[in-house]
């Protein structure tokens, strides 16, 4: 029977005053509300009255109702299985009915309350809700239609993977179809919705739609003029995904689609623009694109380069107007969360300079207070892909734009060729090099420009060409930049505030310890800087200090530095309380400050040490109860241990033996075991750095509690953790060269896995070079237990660390494998060349070392004979050749 049910009067009365109050902009008002909502929930039939609402009670008005529908969908969301199943048949047979209410706002809540309820396992428990909404799209009526199509679009994007599956006997095979009738349907509204169904299916290539490919793109052709912005969105949208899924099917009609897309890009519409310009992104990454593109480029770039100027909404969004705005407070939701990067142990390479891993930083990133995707981003992140792809051949069409632009007298003009300069610096550096020693002083005039907004940019086009500025004579132009920075840094506009703190941790990264003769005017900025910024800034200027000491390291160590940059960083430190997540960027800072300052941070040590361990207590004391009472305590946020961990490393590091009596009074040895053995990756990354920096400080307290570590360290060398099995690994190195002839009994706990990682393809330079180092040092002090494997490491052992600097653990690293060598000569016959670059790698090893070199070299030599050793010789590249006969003599 069908099920019925009638609300009672006053309990309906009651729910209409609570919808009405909830729309009140009072927030006490709506917190009582929210209450009451919750209170209602034990009601078995309060759903009734909240569909009733939204889809029987036509005399109130569409807010109200629609707001009901939303009510309803939160708790389908939250309590949906105990919904008593009459409840849920009423609410499912309403849904169905009232799909094609004669009100959009309506029809568009009841379709996101289906969905919802579709998303919550129900698409099998509902199984006549696909084919009724199919067979709605066919009704004459167009609210109908509209309503059950706008149910179908939110179903394909929340469930597509299930619509694709076995488990619903493949729906898609009949709703694809029928969406494509749909495309050339009179309404655009529909249109749309029919586009943007089958766009939900792309990506996944789902099978469904692989069959009728042609068709779907034949269909896509015939809407490209539509007179209606959101089909047109839609179709550009489809085109830039089919390009990554099935280039083979657009490969004919490229010259036509990249005409199309050219027009799109400049469509009046933003929105259109906005997904006509990501074509270009996508296109650049396939390998296809140098050809394809390159008879359009004269079209394209001033169509990009025109998309980088601010609109005029923009410019109202950003205030562009307001100069000064340095004493407004900034508001919370402004402030993004941040992340932080745990601690990862890396070697230093003699090719320094040209960083190889992707910086992060240099994104374009200069307006993000807007949507965060915008015409300009898009356009300047596709001209930076782009100058990536051509190189300098982009160059002369983008050079005589360039000079019209940046001399513009208007502003929004000037701005934007300084944005297309920043956006092709990557790609087209070595063709803007003959240019820059014009356009830097240009550049640095700019800093000064009366447009907070022109300031701003200009900061970072600069920073982006930092590596080139460094390259010159300090004081042709790193002196004057980092002069007018400072000043920047110092501006009255919050924007340039920002974009100057930045853009000066990347010239602090390129210019290192150039840096150092203008420390005291830097810190003096800096310093200055904390008593004037707003909170948002606060946390970036923290990173242009940290950023500072890693880049001038032990030079920061003058006690008038120390008075100038300890006392307001320790200010903020007691102002912070420990749930303040503005810890983590001042702990990150103090870590970097406390590594380079060295014994010079003696005096901070104690209080520090002790809030960090106290952190990590707090943190894991959190976790233990929400483990055993998760209803009961909310789970910690471990980036608390993980920033304390990694500061408790910079202070091991920086202080070396002098943290022996900190370590002494306190428990952080139980605690690390605690952190070794955390489920998150991050927490035992960084309390396998903090192991490694305490071995190597104080080595006394870490070894009672060896045969506790050394297990779990084995267990944690897994490849798939990349940054855990790197710190693990360079931790096993730091502990065998403390323990001597007593890590024998641990030997057979690593060894195996680090010669399995050692000859892992794909296994980052890093990692394969920490690898090196640890499998050298594990011979060193045990080479009877290592040396038998030699032959199944040396080869890749030779090639890992032939790149690195010379330093303490190379040099342990190469006594351990010559060692093995002497043990196991056999295990080096086959791949002896290697081991010859390898040693010819070292500028200036040890007297003993070279020794020991030598040794082998001879050995090898007088083992095989003139002749043969002649012969080997000869296969050696020339500079190799002519290395080991200078130094060693053969």
């Amino acid at each position: 029977m069908e099920y019925e049910w009638k609300p009672d009067e006053q309990g309906l009365q009651q729910i209409l005053q609570l919808l009405k109050e909830s729309q009140s902009p009072d927030t006490t008002i709506q917190r009582t509300v929210q209450q009451k909502l919750e209170q209602l929930n034990q009601y078995p039939d309060f759903n009734n009255y909240l569909i009733f609402v939204l889809t029987k009670l036509k005399s109130e008005d569409e807010p109200t109702r629609s707001l009901s529908g939303l009510i309803l969908k939160n708790n389908v969301k939250a309590h949906f299985q105990n919904f008593p199943n009459g409840v849920t048949d009423f609410i499912k047979s309403e849904c169905l009915n009232n799909i094609g209410d004669s009100s959009p706002l309506i029809r568009a809540t009841v379709g996101i309350l289906i969905t919802t309820i579709a998303s919550k396992g129900e698409l099998q428990n509902w199984p006549d809700l696909l084919p009724k909404l199919c067979s709605l799209l066919d009704s004459e009526d167009y609210n109908t239609c509209e309503g059950a199509f706008g149910a179908l679009q939110k179903i394909c994007e929340d469930s597509a993977e299930i619509l694709d599956s076995d488990v619903l006997d493949r729906p898609l095979n009949i709703m694809i179809p029928k969406f494509l009738q749909f495309f050339k349907h009179s309404s655009p509204k529909i249109r749309s919705h029919a586009v943007a169904c089958v766009n939900q299916f792309i990506i996944s290539r789902t099978q469904a739609l692989m069959l009728h490919i042609d068709s779907f793109i034949e269909n896509l052709f015939a809407l490209a003029g539509d007179e209606e912005p959101e089909v047109r969105k839609n179709v550009c949208r489809a085109l830039v995904m089919l390009l990554e899924v099935r280039m083979d099917r657009l490969l004919p009609h490229m010259h036509n689609i990249v005409e199309y897309m050219l027009q799109r890009t400049q469509d009046q519409d933003e929105n259109v623009a906005l997904e006509a310009c990501e074509f270009w992104l996508t296109l650049a990454e396939q390998p296809i694109c140098k050809d394809v593109l390159v008879r359009h480029l004269p079209k394209l770039i001033p169509v990009l380069v025109n998309g980088m100027k601010y609109s005029d909404i923009d410019i109202i969004l950003l205030k562009g107007d307001v100069e000064e705005d340095e004493t407004i407070p900034d508001s919370e939701q402004d402030i993004r969360p941040r992340f932080h990067r745990s601690r990862t142990v890396a070697q230093q390479h003699d090719e320094d300079g040209i960083e190889e891993e992707d910086d992060d930083d240099d994104e374009i990133d200069d307006d993000d207070t807007i949507s965060d995707w915008n015409l300009r981003k898009c356009s300047a992140a596709a001209l930076d892909v782009l100058a990536n792809v051509y190189r300098d051949e982009l160059l002369p069409h983008i050079l005589p734009l360039l000079k019209e632009l940046l001399f513009h007298h208007e502003w929004v003009v000037k701005e934007s060729g300084i944005l297309v300069l920043g956006a092709i610096a990557e790609g087209c550096m070595q063709g803007m090099i003959p240019y820059l020693p014009e356009l830097i002083p240009h550049l640095i005039q700019c800093l000064s420009d009366k447009k907070a907004l022109v300031r701003s940019i200009t900061c970072w086009t600069l920073s982006r060409y930092a590596h080139w500025v460094v390259s010159q004579p300090p004081d042709t132009y790193l002196k004057p930049l980092m002069t007018e920075l400072l000043k920047r840094i110092l501006d009255s506009n919050k924007r340039v505030q920002e974009a100057a703190c930045s853009a000066f941790a990347t010239l602090e990264e390129e210019a290192c310890t150039e840096l150092v003769p203008y420390l005291a005017y830097i810190l003096d900025t800096l310093v200055f800087a904390f008593s004037k910024y707003q909170h948002k800034n606060l946390l970036i200027l923290y990173d242009a200090i940290g950023t500072l000491a890693d880049s001038v390291g032990h030079h920061l160590n003058k006690p008038e530095y120390i008075q100038m940059l300890m006392p307001p960083l320790i200010q903020k430190w007691n102002m912070l309380k420990d749930e303040d997540k503005d810890l983590f960027p001042l702990l990150e800072c103090l870590s970097s400050v406390a590594t380079a300052l060295q014994s010079g941070f003696l005096p901070y040590c104690e209080p520090v040490y002790q809030r960090c361990v106290n952190l990590v207590q707090k943190t894991l004391a959190q976790a233990m109860l929400n483990n055993a009472q998760p209803d009961q305590y909310e789970a910690p946020d471990k980036d608390f241990m993980i920033v304390a961990l990694d500061l408790l490393s910079g202070l091991a590091e920086g202080l070396g033996g002098n943290i022996e009596q900190l370590v002494a009074r306190s428990n952080i040895l139980t605690l690390m075991y605690q952190c070794m053995q955390d489920k998150m990756p991050e927490v035992r990354q960084s309390s396998f750095a903090l192991l490694g920096d305490l071995t190597k400080a104080c080595f006394q307290h870490v070894k009672p509690c060896i045969a506790d570590f050394m297990p779990i360290l084995g267990t944690n060398l897994n490849p798939e953790f990349i940054s855990v099995c790197n710190n693990a690994t360079w931790a096993i190195g730091e502990i065998s060269i403390q323990m001597g002839i007593e890590m024998q009994p641990y030997i057979p706990m690593v060894l195996h896995q680090l010669v399995e990682i050692i000859n892992r393809p794909n296994t980052p330079k890093t990692l394969l070079e920490n690898t090196a180092i640890t499998i050298g040092r594990l011979g060193y002090v045990c080479p009877q237990e290592v040396a038998p494997m030699l032959q199944q490491f040396i080869r890749p052992w030779c090639t890992s660390l032939r790149n690195i600097r010379d330093n303490e653990e190379k040099d342990s690293a190469f006594r351990g494998i010559c060692t093995m060598i002497s043990v196991n000569p056999s295990g080096v016959i086959q791949d002896f060349i290697f081991f010859c670059d390898a040693v010819a790698s070292w500028i200036n090893p040890k007297d003993d070392l070279r020794d020991m070199f030598c040794k082998i070299l001879h050995g090898f030599k007088n083992q095989v004979g003139d002749e043969n050793w002649r012969r080997f010789s000869d296969q050696f590249p020339l500079p190799l050749k002519e290395r080991l006969a200078a130094f060693y003599g053969v």
